[in-house]
């Protein structure tokens, strides 16, 4: 869930009328139209993810990024075309991966199931699939979105932003009907992954006129971002830092990590530093298993968000039939 920069607009968000409800879903909704949908996707996101260790941060982030502007209806997958630039080439989307992945997995239900799985239910698949095989929690995900015809590069705008304060963050996350615990339980997905220094690096250089780095940071920590990300500007495209100190195992250590004031981005401490977020942090880093389900219910909620049940189904997931 790692974000670039970016700004809130909620009379945007509020125009869409996609955040408001929620659809009626199935976990069983492909039993009898394509009944080996779940194997199919489970088979395809762990071969890529032994092919490259970097699928599964990049998978869940995918998710988090579709269904928190649209809804969940695949609208980040969508290629941009000479009239329109799609979602995944807006600012916080540049940096979005793997969707070969998706196409793969799209290609071979084809072929099983023609015209039955939409992308939008292939990548819900994908989000808990990824979270499950390098060691987090198990749900049943619901099914039967349709796929979205529109995407725009403006709508990422809506995104959150990695330096936002905590009622920013609260504020953004109960437009789309998500709680306090929904917004600490997602931050987890933290747990995974790399961040490129544009997405801290202001928290480590020239931070305010009294700092030189964010003063919620250890010490230790700051100096370490610093040497990773010299400068404000020009690190080099490979430079950044892993989100905890097991990026690729699904744990609860990043709550850890934001207590010891080693969280990367701005909004972790924020939440940290704030008294309405604070003792979930800090009951999520005492329990892993308390976190593991709050984290698959919020993820159940997350995609059920702006869910689209009259679409289409794309027979490839670049572009709209």
């Amino acid at each position: 869930m790692a974000a670039q920069a970016t700004r809130i607009v909620f009379l945007v968000l509020l125009s869409f009328g996609v955040f408001s409800c929620y659809a009626a879903l199935d976990a069983h909704y492909y039993d009898q139209t394509c009944p080996q949908a779940e194997f199919i996707v489970s088979q395809t996101i762990r071969n890529a993810s032994i092919f490259d260790p970097k699928v599964p941060a990049r998978i869940l982030r995918m998710f988090f990024h579709d269904c928190f502007v649209r809804g969940c209806d695949a609208s980040i997958l969508l290629d941009s075309t000479p009239e329109n630039k799609a979602e995944k080439d807006g600012p916080p989307n540049i940096s979005v991966r793997a969707f070969y992945v998706i196409d793969d997995a799209k290609a071979k239900l084809e072929k099983a199931c023609p015209h039955t799985v939409s992308c939008a239910d292939i990548v819900a698949m994908a989000a808990r699939n990824v979270v499950t095989i390098t060691g987090g929690p198990n749900w049943n995900v619901l099914k039967g979105r349709k796929d979205g015809r529109v995407s725009k590069a403006s709508d990422t705008a809506n995104l959150p932003a990695p330096f936002l304060n905590a009622s920013q963050l609260i504020q953004t996350f109960a437009t789309r009907g998500l709680d306090i615990k929904d917004l600490v339980a997602l931050s987890g997905g933290h747990t995974l992954g790399f961040s490129h220094c544009s997405s801290f690096v202001a928290r480590v250089h020239n931070f305010s006129t009294i700092h030189e780095t964010d003063p919620s940071m250890s010490t230790e920590f700051a100096s370490l971002l610093k040497n990773k990300c010299p400068s404000l500007n020009n690190n080099g495209d490979n430079a950044g830092q892993v989100l905890d100190t097991t990026a690729a195992q699904f744990d609860n250590d990043y709550y850890k990590q934001v207590i010891a004031g080693k969280g990367v981005f701005g909004t972790d401490q924020a939440m940290y530093n704030d008294q309405r977020t604070r003792p979930i942090i800090e009951s999520f880093a005492k329990d892993q298993n308390l976190f593991f389900r709050e984290f698959a219910a919020s993820m159940i909620k997350l995609g059920n968000v702006g869910v689209n049940e009259v679409g289409e189904v794309r027979l490839n997931c670049r572009r709209a039939n």
